[in-house]
C-alpha cells in the first residue's frame, strides 16, 4: 500500500469508527492529514486528541490561564487566631463549633469525591484537549482543597478520625454523599463507553448532577456558613482560606455550565422533555437535601443565620442554575437574603468579607487588596 492510499484509508476510517474510548495517544499514524480545528467536540471526537493548538474552544483555554493565576497555597494563611479562638472555652459556643466541624466535615468528603469523579470519570470522556487542560488543573485544584481542610483540622486539633468518618455517622451529610454517588460511579464503570444517544444522555445528565447539584447547590450552605465566621471577625483563618476555595469553585461550577452547555449545542437530540423533567426533578431532591442539612447544622439560630433563611436561598441557588443550563425555574419567588454571596459567584475580579476588594487574580499565592 502506498504512503498516499495509507493516508487516504486512515482519513476515512477515522471518521466512522465508532468512539470507543480512545486516548488520544493510539493513533499516531505517519502520513495521516493534519486535524482541522472545526473536527473538535466535546464528546466523541474522532480526531486526534493530542491536538491542544488550534484552539475551538477558547473560553475553556482561558478558563485555564485565569485558574493557572489564581493560585494559593493553604499554609500561606495564618491560623493563629483560630488555634486561639477554637481553644478558649468560651470562644465558640456549641451550636457555633457544631456548624464549624459539620461544615469541615462534609466538605473534606465532598471534595474528595470531587477529585475521584474528575481523574476516573468525566477527563476519560471529554473528547477535547483544551477542556482537558482545564480538568487537569481543576483536579489540582481539588487536591489543594482537601489539603486546606487537612491545614485546618490539624492546626485546630481536631479528631480527625471524626472529621472524615461524618459522611458515614451525620445523616444530612450521608444523604448528599449518597445520593452523588449513582451519578459518578456509572461514569467511572471501565466498560461504560459514549457514541450512543443513550449512553451521550447519561453522560449529560452526570455531568449536569456532577457541575449543578453537587458542586453548585451541596456546597452552599456550608460556604454561607463558614464565610459568616469570617465576617463576624471568627476562624478568620479558616473562613479565609474557605474564601479561595469557594473562589475556585465557583470557576469550576462556571466552566461545567459552559461544557453542559457546548454538549448541548453539539448534541441538542440529546436534549429532551423528558431528560429535563428527570433534571428538575433531581434538583429539587437536591434542594432538600441541602435545606435538611442546614436544619442539622443549624437548629437554632446562630451567627445571625438559621435554617429557614437557608430555605430561600437554596432555592434561589438552584433557580439560578435551572437557567444557567436552559431549564425553567423550579421556586417562584424565591429571593437571595446573602446577596454578599452574588459578588463571589458572579464576579471574575471577587469580592472577599473582611473590609478589602481582590483587584487581580495574581501568580505565586498572592493577592493584592485595595482597601474599600
Amino acid at each position: 500500500m502506498s504512503a498516499n492510499n495509507f493516508a487516504e484509508q486512515t482519513v476515512s476510517t477515522r471518521g466512522t469508527t465508532p468512539h470507543n474510548g480512545l486516548t488520544g495517544l493510539e493513533e499516531l499514524e505517519m502520513g495521516a492529514r493534519r486535524i482541522h480545528v472545526d473536527e473538535k467536540r466535546i464528546i466523541n471526537c474522532r480526531a486526534d486528541l493530542n491536538q491542544l493548538f488550534p484552539l475551538k474552544y477558547d473560553w475553556a483555554w482561558q478558563k485555564y490561564l485565569n485558574a493557572c493565576a489564581n493560585h494559593w497555597m493553604p499554609q500561606e494563611i495564618n491560623m493563629a487566631a483560630d488555634i486561639a479562638l477554637w481553644k478558649d472555652p468560651n470562644g465558640l459556643s456549641a451550636d457555633e463549633r457544631l456548624v464549624f466541624m459539620r461544615a469541615i466535615g462534609f466538605f473534606s468528603t465532598a471534595d474528595s469525591l470531587v477529585a475521584n469523579n474528575l481523574v476516573l470519570a468525566v477527563y476519560r470522556h471529554i473528547t477535547n484537549p483544551e477542556c482537558r487542560q482545564y480538568l487537569l488543573r481543576q483536579a489540582f485544584e481539588e487536591a489543594l482543597h482537601t489539603h486546606s481542610y487537612t491545614h485546618i483540622i490539624q492546626s485546630l486539633g481536631l479528631d480527625e478520625g471524626e472529621v472524615f468518618n461524618m459522611y458515614r455517622e451525620v445523616p444530612s451529610i450521608h444523604d448528599k454523599a449518597a445520593w452523588s454517588l449513582p451519578f459518578t460511579q456509572g461514569l467511572a464503570d471501565p466498560s461504560f463507553k459514549t457514541g450512543t444517544p443513550e449512553t451521550d444522555q447519561r453522560l449529560l445528565r452526570d455531568l449536569i448532577a456532577f457541575y449543578v447539584i453537587f458542586e453548585g447547590i451541596f456546597f452552599y450552605v456550608g460556604f454561607v456558613q463558614m464565610l459568616t465566621f469570617g465576617r463576624l471577625n471568627k476562624m478568620t483563618g479558616s473562613s479565609e482560606q474557605i474564601q479561595y476555595i469557594m473562589r475556585d469553585e465557583s470557576m469550576h461550577l462556571n466552566f461545567g455550565i459552559d461544557l453542559i452547555n457546548q454538549i448541548k449545542i453539539e448534541n441538542p437530540h440529546l436534549w429532551t422533555p423528558a431528560l429535563q423533567e428527570e433534571l428538575r426533578h433531581m434538583i429539587d431532591e437536591a434542594t432538600q437535601l441541602e435545606h435538611r442539612y442546614a436544619e442539622e447544622t443549624m437548629p437554632r439560630g446562630i451567627l445571625g443565620l438559621n435554617a429557614a433563611i437557608f430555605k430561600d436561598y437554596i432555592q434561589f441557588i438552584a433557580n439560578r442554575r435551572c437557567i444557567q443550563i436552559g431549564l425553567k425555574e423550579l421556586y417562584s419567588g424565591a429571593t437571595n437574603p446573602f446577596p454578599w454571596m452574588s459578588e463571589i459567584m458572579d464576579l471574575k475580579k471577587e469580592k472577599n468579607f473582611f473590609e478589602t476588594r481582590v483587584t487581580e487574580y495574581q501568580t505565586g499565592g498572592t493577592l493584592n487588596w485595595d482597601e474599600d
